[in-house]
């Protein structure tokens, strides 16, 4: 497969959605199959060729004389080449950006939230659509950019994208992550948060908020200041306690 066999963001993120509709279909295999039948880089013409039959093609492989859709409907191709169009992957669901400047939050941390809807902790690592990014304080957390995954799905290595994709973060809160991917995720400097019920981004951050007043020793060491547990040994030894 050429080295870039994708030509835009916005191509990518057409792939990444479509193979989502197909049952999570691997994204990889599914741009292999789309260069064979396209040809390489693929734009955003040439996938707006894309016919239904062509896509039915491509998902039943072996076994397409045979008119096999391997357990995907007529009407899921239809949705998947109507990714591939271009319509319905304009993320109008993304939440608003607040305004921020580098540097404007002193004593801050940066937080990335796996998402798929809205401004919501619902996604896995590997899969989730996008990461929220947030930069929270004590007494703020904007969020400050919200950056698509899509891209990343098209690595060779994935996991290593999607840290790299965060690696300007302390922190990432997903709903789960696999041990390989954990690694590389703290490999990048990013501590992994799992809340398997997810909820409310910002929710959430509120009692990250809470703690980096008197953070515990793990978020400490992130925040690079010395734990609230051993505070009260900074100065010497504690009052009864010889030297």
């Amino acid at each position: 497969m050429p080295n870039t066999p994708i030509a835009s963001r916005e191509a990518a993120l057409r792939i990444a959605l479509a193979a989502r509709a197909l049952n999570g279909l691997d994204v990889r295999a599914l741009v292999g199959a789309l260069v064979e039948k396209l040809g390489s880089p693929l734009t955003e013409s040439r996938l707006g060729t894309l016919a239904v039959e062509d896509l039915r093609t491509i998902v039943a492989g072996n076994f397409a004389d045979q008119g096999c859709h391997v357990g995907i409907g007529a009407g899921t191709l239809k949705q998947a080449v109507r990714l591939l169009w271009g319509q319905g992957a304009d993320n109008s669901d993304l939440p608003a950006v607040d305004p921020y400047t580098e540097g404007e939050m002193p004593g801050s941390i940066r937080v990335a939230v796996a998402a798929n809807r809205g401004e919501n902790l619902d996604g896995h690592f590997g899969s989730c659509e996008r990461f929220l990014i947030y930069q929270v304080g004590r007494e703020t957390a904007k969020l400050v950019a919200a950056r698509s995954a899509a891209e990343a799905d098209t690595a060779e290595d994935k996991n290593a994208a999607r840290s790299a994709l965060i690696g300007d973060c302390q922190i990432v809160y997903v709903q789960s992550i696999g041990g390989p991917a954990a690694a590389k995720v703290v490999r990048a400097g990013v501590h992994p948060v799992k809340i398997p019920a997810g909820g409310k981004a910002r929710e959430l951050l509120v009692a990250l908020q809470d703690r980096l007043a008197s953070p515990p020793p793990w978020l400490a060491r992130i925040m690079g200041v010395p734990p609230a547990s051993l505070a009260r040994f900074a100065d010497g030894p504690a009052a009864g306690v010889a030297a």
